[in-house]
């Protein structure tokens, strides 16, 4: 398997990257890489990185980047960014996949410019897993589009249900519209005719469920639009990162506490883990014709192998067959609706 990766996509440079490059390559003895950047930043950390020797990773030249900061317009003005260049790997057959980091908004665009949409998806949704009581939670939208109509809510439903199924393993996924209660009748008119239709998809739908269902392990995919997933991702990163800080200061607060820490020190380990992000790797951006995947521009090394290993399961379990086998039932539902 090919797999392509923006190196020039992370915060701190290219070197944790192609670290993470070196752990995947440890693990999967097949798999080829494409690094994709600028090659005057990259081919000096190969010698640190211990790839320089490495017959299966292959450096794509690409002068340009597409920074943080720089706006949509930018991938007009930056054509041989390193973003455009993995994305033309994918579309021309020469990678099978493809990992992004750092900017998602232009990711995101460049992507569905590139690649295009499967049949039967208008709207691509970035479905990211959280961590639930049962395992992760994956949740579609969060960040791609800010407006979604009903059938848009509809088909995130679908492909993140054979996400859940086909990668992840889950059984039958319970699928739920994010809402503000349970009842049918309640949220806007948009959330409303999105439950009718999902109510009749070829999914496991379990109805409306609220933010709390994420993590309390009732659902196995939930379903919003992009900005109200987006608020959620961020608002729980938050969470976890003041629950930390507040956490560390009442271990500090006494030497009882300080000792009581230490015999803790497993099941804290354990809920870090439960809760790390770089267990995951990144998030798949569902709905384009072809496999993306999408990290944090600041992934440390085990992210990124993690976001190599999630681009590799998806090509391998025909994600995007199984997506469009189950569209193609939801073109006929949506029709008839």
């Amino acid at each position: 398997m090919r797999l392509a990766i923006d190196a020039m996509g992370n915060d701190n440079g290219p070197y944790p990257i192609l670290e993470g490059v070196r752990k995947y390559l440890a693990r999967d003895k097949k798999s080829q890489i494409i690094l994709v950047g600028h090659e005057d930043k990259i081919r000096p950390l190969l010698v640190e990185t211990r790839l320089v020797d490495n017959d299966r990773v292959i450096i794509r030249h690409a002068p340009q980047v597409i920074e943080m900061e720089d706006k949509l317009s930018a991938l007009r003005e930056k054509r041989d960014s390193s973003i455009a260049k993995v994305v033309e790997l994918v579309k021309t057959g020469e990678a099978d996949a493809m990992v992004a980091l750092g900017n998602t908004m232009a990711a995101v665009a460049t992507t569905r410019m590139g690649l295009k949409h499967l049949e039967g998806v208008h709207r691509a949704g970035i479905a990211v897993p959280m961590p639930s009581v049962c395992g992760v939670c994956i949740v579609n939208d969060m960040g791609a589009n800010i407006n979604s109509k009903p059938k848009h809510l509809y088909t995130y439903g679908v492909m993140a249900s054979s996400y859940s199924h086909y990668v992840l393993g889950v059984d039958n996924p319970r699928v739920g519209l994010l809402n503000v209660g349970e009842e049918e009748v309640k949220g806007s008119d948009i959330l409303k005719d999105a439950f009718s239709l999902l109510k009749n998809a070829p999914i496991n739908f379990i109805g409306n469920v609220e933010g709390g269902d994420i993590f309390n392990g009732k659902c196995d995919v939930v379903v919003c639009d992009g900005f109200v997933g987006n608020a959620v991702l961020k608002a729980s990163e938050a969470v976890a990162s003041t629950m930390g800080i507040i956490l560390r200061n009442a271990i500090k607060s006494s030497w009882l506490s300080m000792l009581g820490a230490a015999l803790a020190k497993p099941a804290f380990k354990q809920l870090k883990q439960a809760a790390n992000y770089d267990q995951y790797g990144g998030a798949p951006l569902l709905g384009v014709n072809g496999v993306c995947i999408i990290g944090h521009g600041r992934s440390n090394s085990t992210a990124v192998m993690n976001a190599l290993r999630v681009a590799h399961e998806s090509v391998a379990h025909r994600l995007n067959e199984h997506i469009h086998e189950a569209l193609c039932q939801t073109n006929f539902a949506l029709n008839d609706n």
